[in-house]
């Protein structure tokens, strides 16, 4: 039996939501009838500075994997506008909870890369009671569940829709459109919606799950299915970074004020592969690719102040904070230890099995066979 190929999403029946843009690919500054960007100019330096770490925390986390310094990283390159537009939209009581691939939000709330659980030594990226940030999530779509029900917490802890814009808070939830097929986000969808939690769905929609194309995915764009649980979705550009924030916060508003949940779609594409043991050319054309190049975050904006006024020192000196920002996280990897795999048995439950005793001991006498050999 031979399986059809799904048309694309764009042309499917029902794929008429429109797609919220403030800012061109080419750098023209757009308006839109119920969302705006109410930033100046050099609010849009600010977050060209943001998108510029963003890429560049995650060029040099990609460079230390090659080297050997990493076990695995997954790129966000390419995403960049979408985290950092949505991230710039959330307040300081507010809570994100992150798959494994949000690093420019991590960015934006001061959180450190997760350069130690990529190494393998730690269990964690991130300290949540520090930054408002949860740990990073590798279980694919889980982790909607857990903003759900802590929205939900937020509202029966009598700080939403109180009208204090200090104390008011709401949640967003990050995660692909390959995790949108999971079980565990549709039934977050629908815990949100009947108990109308103050949570924000931020679908990062880079245009494959791993190497699934949404075609192969969905019929209908991720934001239409908002509809089915009773709330609202909206899809919007995710290269555009004023887009991205002046959406988010507007939806982040709604959730604060007690108007319950609301999903975005931010439509973009992930330039590097799934992460880096994945071989994207293996499922993906490289026209495809050059053609996302053309609608690439930074540039835009970048054509943007260019074409305002904005001279060249600004981008060589963000260019060199870059450049030392790179260097640091180098420093910082190489500071790690190497990671004891034998510790990995001890993780495993509050008490430790004979079983994985065993194993660990079996573990350990292996390894001792090769200590003081050069490898």
């Amino acid at each position: 039996m031979t399986i059809p190929v799904s048309a694309s999403v764009e042309s499917a029946p029902g794929a008429d939501l429109p797609l919220v843009q403030l800012l061109s690919p080419e750098g023209e500054r757009l308006q839109h009838p119920e969302f705006h960007f109410d930033g100046d100019d050099a609010a849009i330096r600010s977050l060209y500075r943001d998108l510029v770490m963003s890429r560049r925390i995650d060029n040099e986390a990609f460079a230390l994997q090659r080297h050997g310094e990493l076990g695995l990283w997954p790129q966000a390159l390419g995403q960049e506008a979408a985290q950092v537009g949505s991230a710039r939209a959330l307040r300081k009581q507010d809570y994100a909870f992150p798959t494994y691939r949000e690093h420019g939000v991590a960015y934006c709330l001061g959180v450190d890369p997760a350069l130690a659980l990529f190494r393998g030594v730690s269990l964690g990226g991130w300290v949540p009671a520090e930054h408002g940030f949860a740990l990073i999530s590798i279980i694919i779509g889980a982790h909607t569940l857990h903003a759900t029900g802590y929205a939900l917490g937020l509202s029966l802890d009598g700080v939403v829709g109180t009208g204090d814009p200090d104390r008011d808070a709401a949640v967003i939830a990050y995660f692909g459109d390959g995790a949108s097929s999971q079980g565990d986000v549709n039934e977050a969808f629908d815990f949100a919606a009947v108990n109308h939690a103050p949570v924000v769905f931020f679908c990062q929609n880079n245009q494959y799950a791993i190497s699934v194309p949404v075609s192969r995915q969905m019929t209908v764009p991720v934001a239409q299915r908002a509809a089915g649980f009773g709330f609202r979705g909206v899809r919007v550009d995710g290269n555009d970074v004023l887009a991205c924030q002046a959406v988010t916060a507007a939806a982040l508003q709604q959730a604060r004020d007690g108007g319950g949940p609301m999903l975005i779609e931010a439509v973009t594409y992930r330039m590097g592969a799934h992460t880096t043991s994945d071989d994207a050319s293996r499922y993906r054309d490289a026209d495809e690719v050059e053609e996302w190049k053309a609608k690439d975050p930074i540039a835009r904006v970048e054509a943007y102040l260019r074409s305002n006024g904005t001279i060249d020192q600004f981008f060589t000196d963000i260019a060199a904070e870059a450049e030392q920002l790179g260097e640091d996280i180098r420093a910082a990897c190489h500071a790690l230890p190497e990671p004891d795999l034998a510790a990995l048995f001890d993780q495993v439950y509050t008490e430790q099995t004979d079983e994985l005793k065993e194993q660990q001991a079996a573990y350990v006498a292996w390894r001792s066979q090769y200590e003081g050999v050069e490898s």
